[in-house]
């Protein structure tokens, strides 16, 4: 069960301590960190060249990703499917930990998800659930003033 439940949680401290990185810091630097997650395979040569070639891809997304929350989660899926592809080989992303590829490929599309909906605060995404509820609810966002 665990093995289900920690990277997920793992991917949610990630969105959390990112809430802590303001606007326009935050985009680029989860820009960077896909760029290098893309270079975290590349000592154990698994796939041999091929790891240098997923290197230079996340890198190129991951340049282009730099004014996009989009680029930045398609990169993590993309990561998402090496992980898939490491896992399957037996050549896991910590080679003490036999199932360090499977946790990341849980991992990744929690943070991919996040970048879809553009990276927001934890203090952004409660604003945003709170005034739907309150939407949902019948009664206006904002607080109604009436004027004689």
């Amino acid at each position: 069960m665990l093995r289900y439940v920690m990277p997920v949680v793992i991917g949610l401290v990630y969105v959390g301590l990112n809430s802590f990185v303001p606007e326009p810091h935050r985009r680029r630097l989860n820009a960077l960190i896909v760029t290098g997650a893309g270079a975290a395979y590349i000592s154990g040569g698994g796939f041999g060249l091929w790891e240098l070639a997923f290197c230079a891809l996340l890198v190129a997304v991951g340049y282009a990703a730099l004014n996009s929350y989009t680029l930045i989660g398609i990169g993590w899926l993309l990561h998402t499917a090496w992980d898939v592809m490491h896992h399957r080989r037996g050549t896991p992303l910590i080679p003490s930990l036999h199932d360090s590829s499977f946790g990341c490929a849980i991992c990744d599309p929690v943070i991919a998800l996040w970048c879809f909906v553009g990276g927001p605060s934890i203090k952004d995404l409660y604003h945003r659930f709170s005034r739907r509820r309150a939407a949902d609810a019948g009664r206006p966002a904002q607080p109604v003033t009436v004027t004689p």
